[in-house]
C-alpha cells in the first residue's frame, strides 16, 4: 500500500508537471501569435500612415498654386447632353470636366498629348490605382528604349498619386510629378492632372465611367476610337524630351 501510494503521488506530480508544461507551451504559442498579429497590424498601420502622408504631401504641393487660376479645380457652368458622372476631356483647351447635375461640372486643368500624339474617342475607366507603378507600354519602349521597364509607385513616379486606366488603349488619366506641365501639350497621349486633382477625380469616378476625349484639331487627330491604335514615331530630335514628357 505504501509503495502504491508513493507511485500515485509520483504519477500525480508527473501529471501536474505535464499540465504546467503544456500551459507554458500554449502561452508561448499564444504570445508568439499575438506578437505576429501586432507586428502585422503595425505594418498595416505604418503602410496606411505612409499612404496618408503621401496623399497629404500631394495635395499641398506649392508648385500647384503657381498655375493660372483658369487651370485650378473649380465648379463651372457646363451644359451638355452627356449624363452626370461622365468625364469629358477638352483637349484643345486643356480642361477635363466631370459632369454634375443642373448644367454644372467640375473643371480641372490638364496636360495633353504633344504634337503627333493627340487622340480622340470614347473610352471607359476599366481600372483604378492609388500610387500606381509605372510600366511603360511596348509602343513607348520602342520609341524610347532607354526608359526603365518598371518604376515603383511613389512621389517620384511620373504617374503621380492616382491613375485611371482607359479601356481598349494604353492611355491613362493620372497625376504627375511635374505640375508645371499642366496646361501644356507634352505627353505621349495620356491625360495628366495635378496630383490633388487626380485624387479628387479618382474619388468621384467609378469603374465603367464614360470618358469622352475631344480632338485637338480635326486634321491633327492621329488615333480615333479604334482600340490599340499607335501614334506615329517622332523625329529622333523630338525623342530627347525629358522624362516627364514621356507618359
Amino acid at each position: 500500500m505504501k509503495t502504491k501510494s508513493g507511485f500515485a503521488r509520483n504519477f500525480s506530480y508527473a501529471g501536474a508537471a505535464a499540465a504546467l508544461a503544456a500551459t507554458a507551451l500554449w502561452a508561448s504559442g499564444a504570445n508568439a501569435q499575438s506578437s505576429l498579429m501586432n507586428s502585422q497590424h503595425g505594418a498595416v498601420l505604418a503602410a496606411y500612415g505612409a499612404a496618408s502622408d503621401r496623399d497629404a504631401a500631394a495635395t499641398n504641393d506649392p508648385a500647384a498654386m503657381e498655375l493660372p487660376a483658369r487651370l485650378r479645380r473649380q465648379v463651372v457652368n457646363y451644359p451638355t447632353s452627356e449624363a452626370p458622372g461622365t468625364i469629358i476631356v477638352d483637349t484643345p483647351n486643356t480642361y477635363l470636366y466631370f459632369v454634375l447635375t443642373g448644367g454644372k461640372a467640375i473643371r480641372y486643368g490638364i496636360g495633353v498629348g504633344r504634337e503627333g500624339f493627340t487622340w480622340a474617342g470614347v473610352r471607359t475607366i476599366e481600372r483604378k490605382q492609388e500610387w500606381p507603378d509605372w510600366i511603360p507600354p511596348t509602343e513607348m519602349l520602342e520609341r524610347q528604349p532607354y526608359l526603365p521597364r518598371f518604376m515603383a509607385g511613389g512621389p517620384g513616379n511620373p504617374l503621380g498619386a492616382r491613375a485611371m486606366y482607359l479601356s481598349g488603349s494604353v492611355y491613362r488619366i493620372h497625376g504627375t510629378n511635374a505640375p508645371s506641365t499642366i496646361g501644356e501639350r507634352v505627353s505621349s497621349g495620356c491625360i495628366r492632372m495635378l496630383n490633388e486633382d487626380a485624387i479628387d477625380l479618382y474619388n468621384h469616378a467609378t469603374i465603367g465611367t464614360k470618358v469622352v476625349v475631344m480632338p485637338i484639331e480635326q486634321n491633327r487627330v492621329v488615333t480615333s476610337a479604334r482600340p490599340g491604335a499607335t501614334p506615329p514615331r517622332l523625329h529622333a530630335a523630338s525623342m530627347q524630351s525629358r522624362a516627364s514628357n514621356l507618359y
